[in-house]
């Protein structure tokens, strides 16, 4: 087994799978269903998988608890959910139906002590922080609230004290810049939080290859490493493929870090 998780995130788009560039839905692309996408990870024994609903916070509604529950069914390996949570009520309800974490957003912008109450009541292992970080136009690192798609005036760094000191298990750290784009992570961005952190701190957006994901944990210090694109397109017209490498590629790559 690797000492870094290689995580699949997958984003759920009127419940079909769904892959932004930027974060913007009008220049992203429909990749297909998601339980079809379960099945072949299942096969190609995927460490974790990361499903984000990326309408839920937008449209101001709870989790379709429906559609997560046939995913917590499908999955051989450990899903994180995000999307939609507002308090424990909808925490309980994503963890009780066979999801092993959570994944919180949006909401800690208004209710940030959520994460102290749920790592209370679940553990802190349970509890994932996500932080989307966009540059200004100055190109100074912002933390996005991809809800109201609007840079927010709060440091950064404080930001990311604040959450882990209140109790989340670990941070799921996406750029908004990078998103969908196979220009590789923002490894200037990752370094800077995770000398911050001593939780463990998830690396998102940008990867075009396994290369990419030994340069962000050698010299960004990451401590897993998650991407959409690299694993639901192929080639230069990226056509859709859900696939994901041989554990024999992964180790010779990354398997020393």
């Amino acid at each position: 087994m690797l000492r870094h998780r290689i995580i699949p995130t997958l984003l759920l788009h009127d419940m079909g799978l769904f892959k932004t560039v930027k974060f913007n839905v009008k220049k992203g692309k429909y990749v297909g269903d998601p339980i079809n996408a379960i099945k072949i990870f299942n096969d190609k024994g995927v460490d974790e998988l990361v499903f984000l609903d990326i309408d839920a916070s937008k449209e101001k509604r709870g989790p379709n608890l429906d559609a997560i529950r046939d995913f917590a069914e499908e999955c051989f390996m450990p899903v994180a959910y995000g999307g939609g949570l507002r308090n424990l009520d909808d925490i309980k309800d994503v963890l009780t139906i066979g999801i092993e974490k959570v994944v919180l957003n949006t909401i800690l912008f208004t209710d940030i002590d959520l994460l102290t109450r749920a790592s209370e009541v679940y553990g802190s292992s349970s509890i994932v922080a996500s932080v989307d970080v966009k540059k200004n136009f100055r190109g100074q690192y912002r933390v996005y609230n991809s809800a109201t798609k609007k840079l927010l005036s709060i440091d950064l760094l404080d930001y990311i004290r604040d959450i882990e000191k209140r109790g989340a298990g670990e941070i799921f750290l996406s750029s908004v810049d990078r998103d969908g784009t196979f220009e590789g992570y923002d490894v200037e961005l990752i370094n800077m939080i995770s000398r911050e952190l001593k939780i463990p701190l998830i690396a998102n957006g940008g990867a075009k290859d396994i290369a990419d994901f030994s340069k962000v944990i050698k010299f960004g210090g990451a401590s897993a490493v998650s991407a959409g694109s690299m694993f639901v397109f192929n080639g230069t017209h990226k056509a859709v493929l859900i696939t994901y490498p041989e554990y024999s590629e992964l180790e010779k790559e990354i398997g020393k870090l």
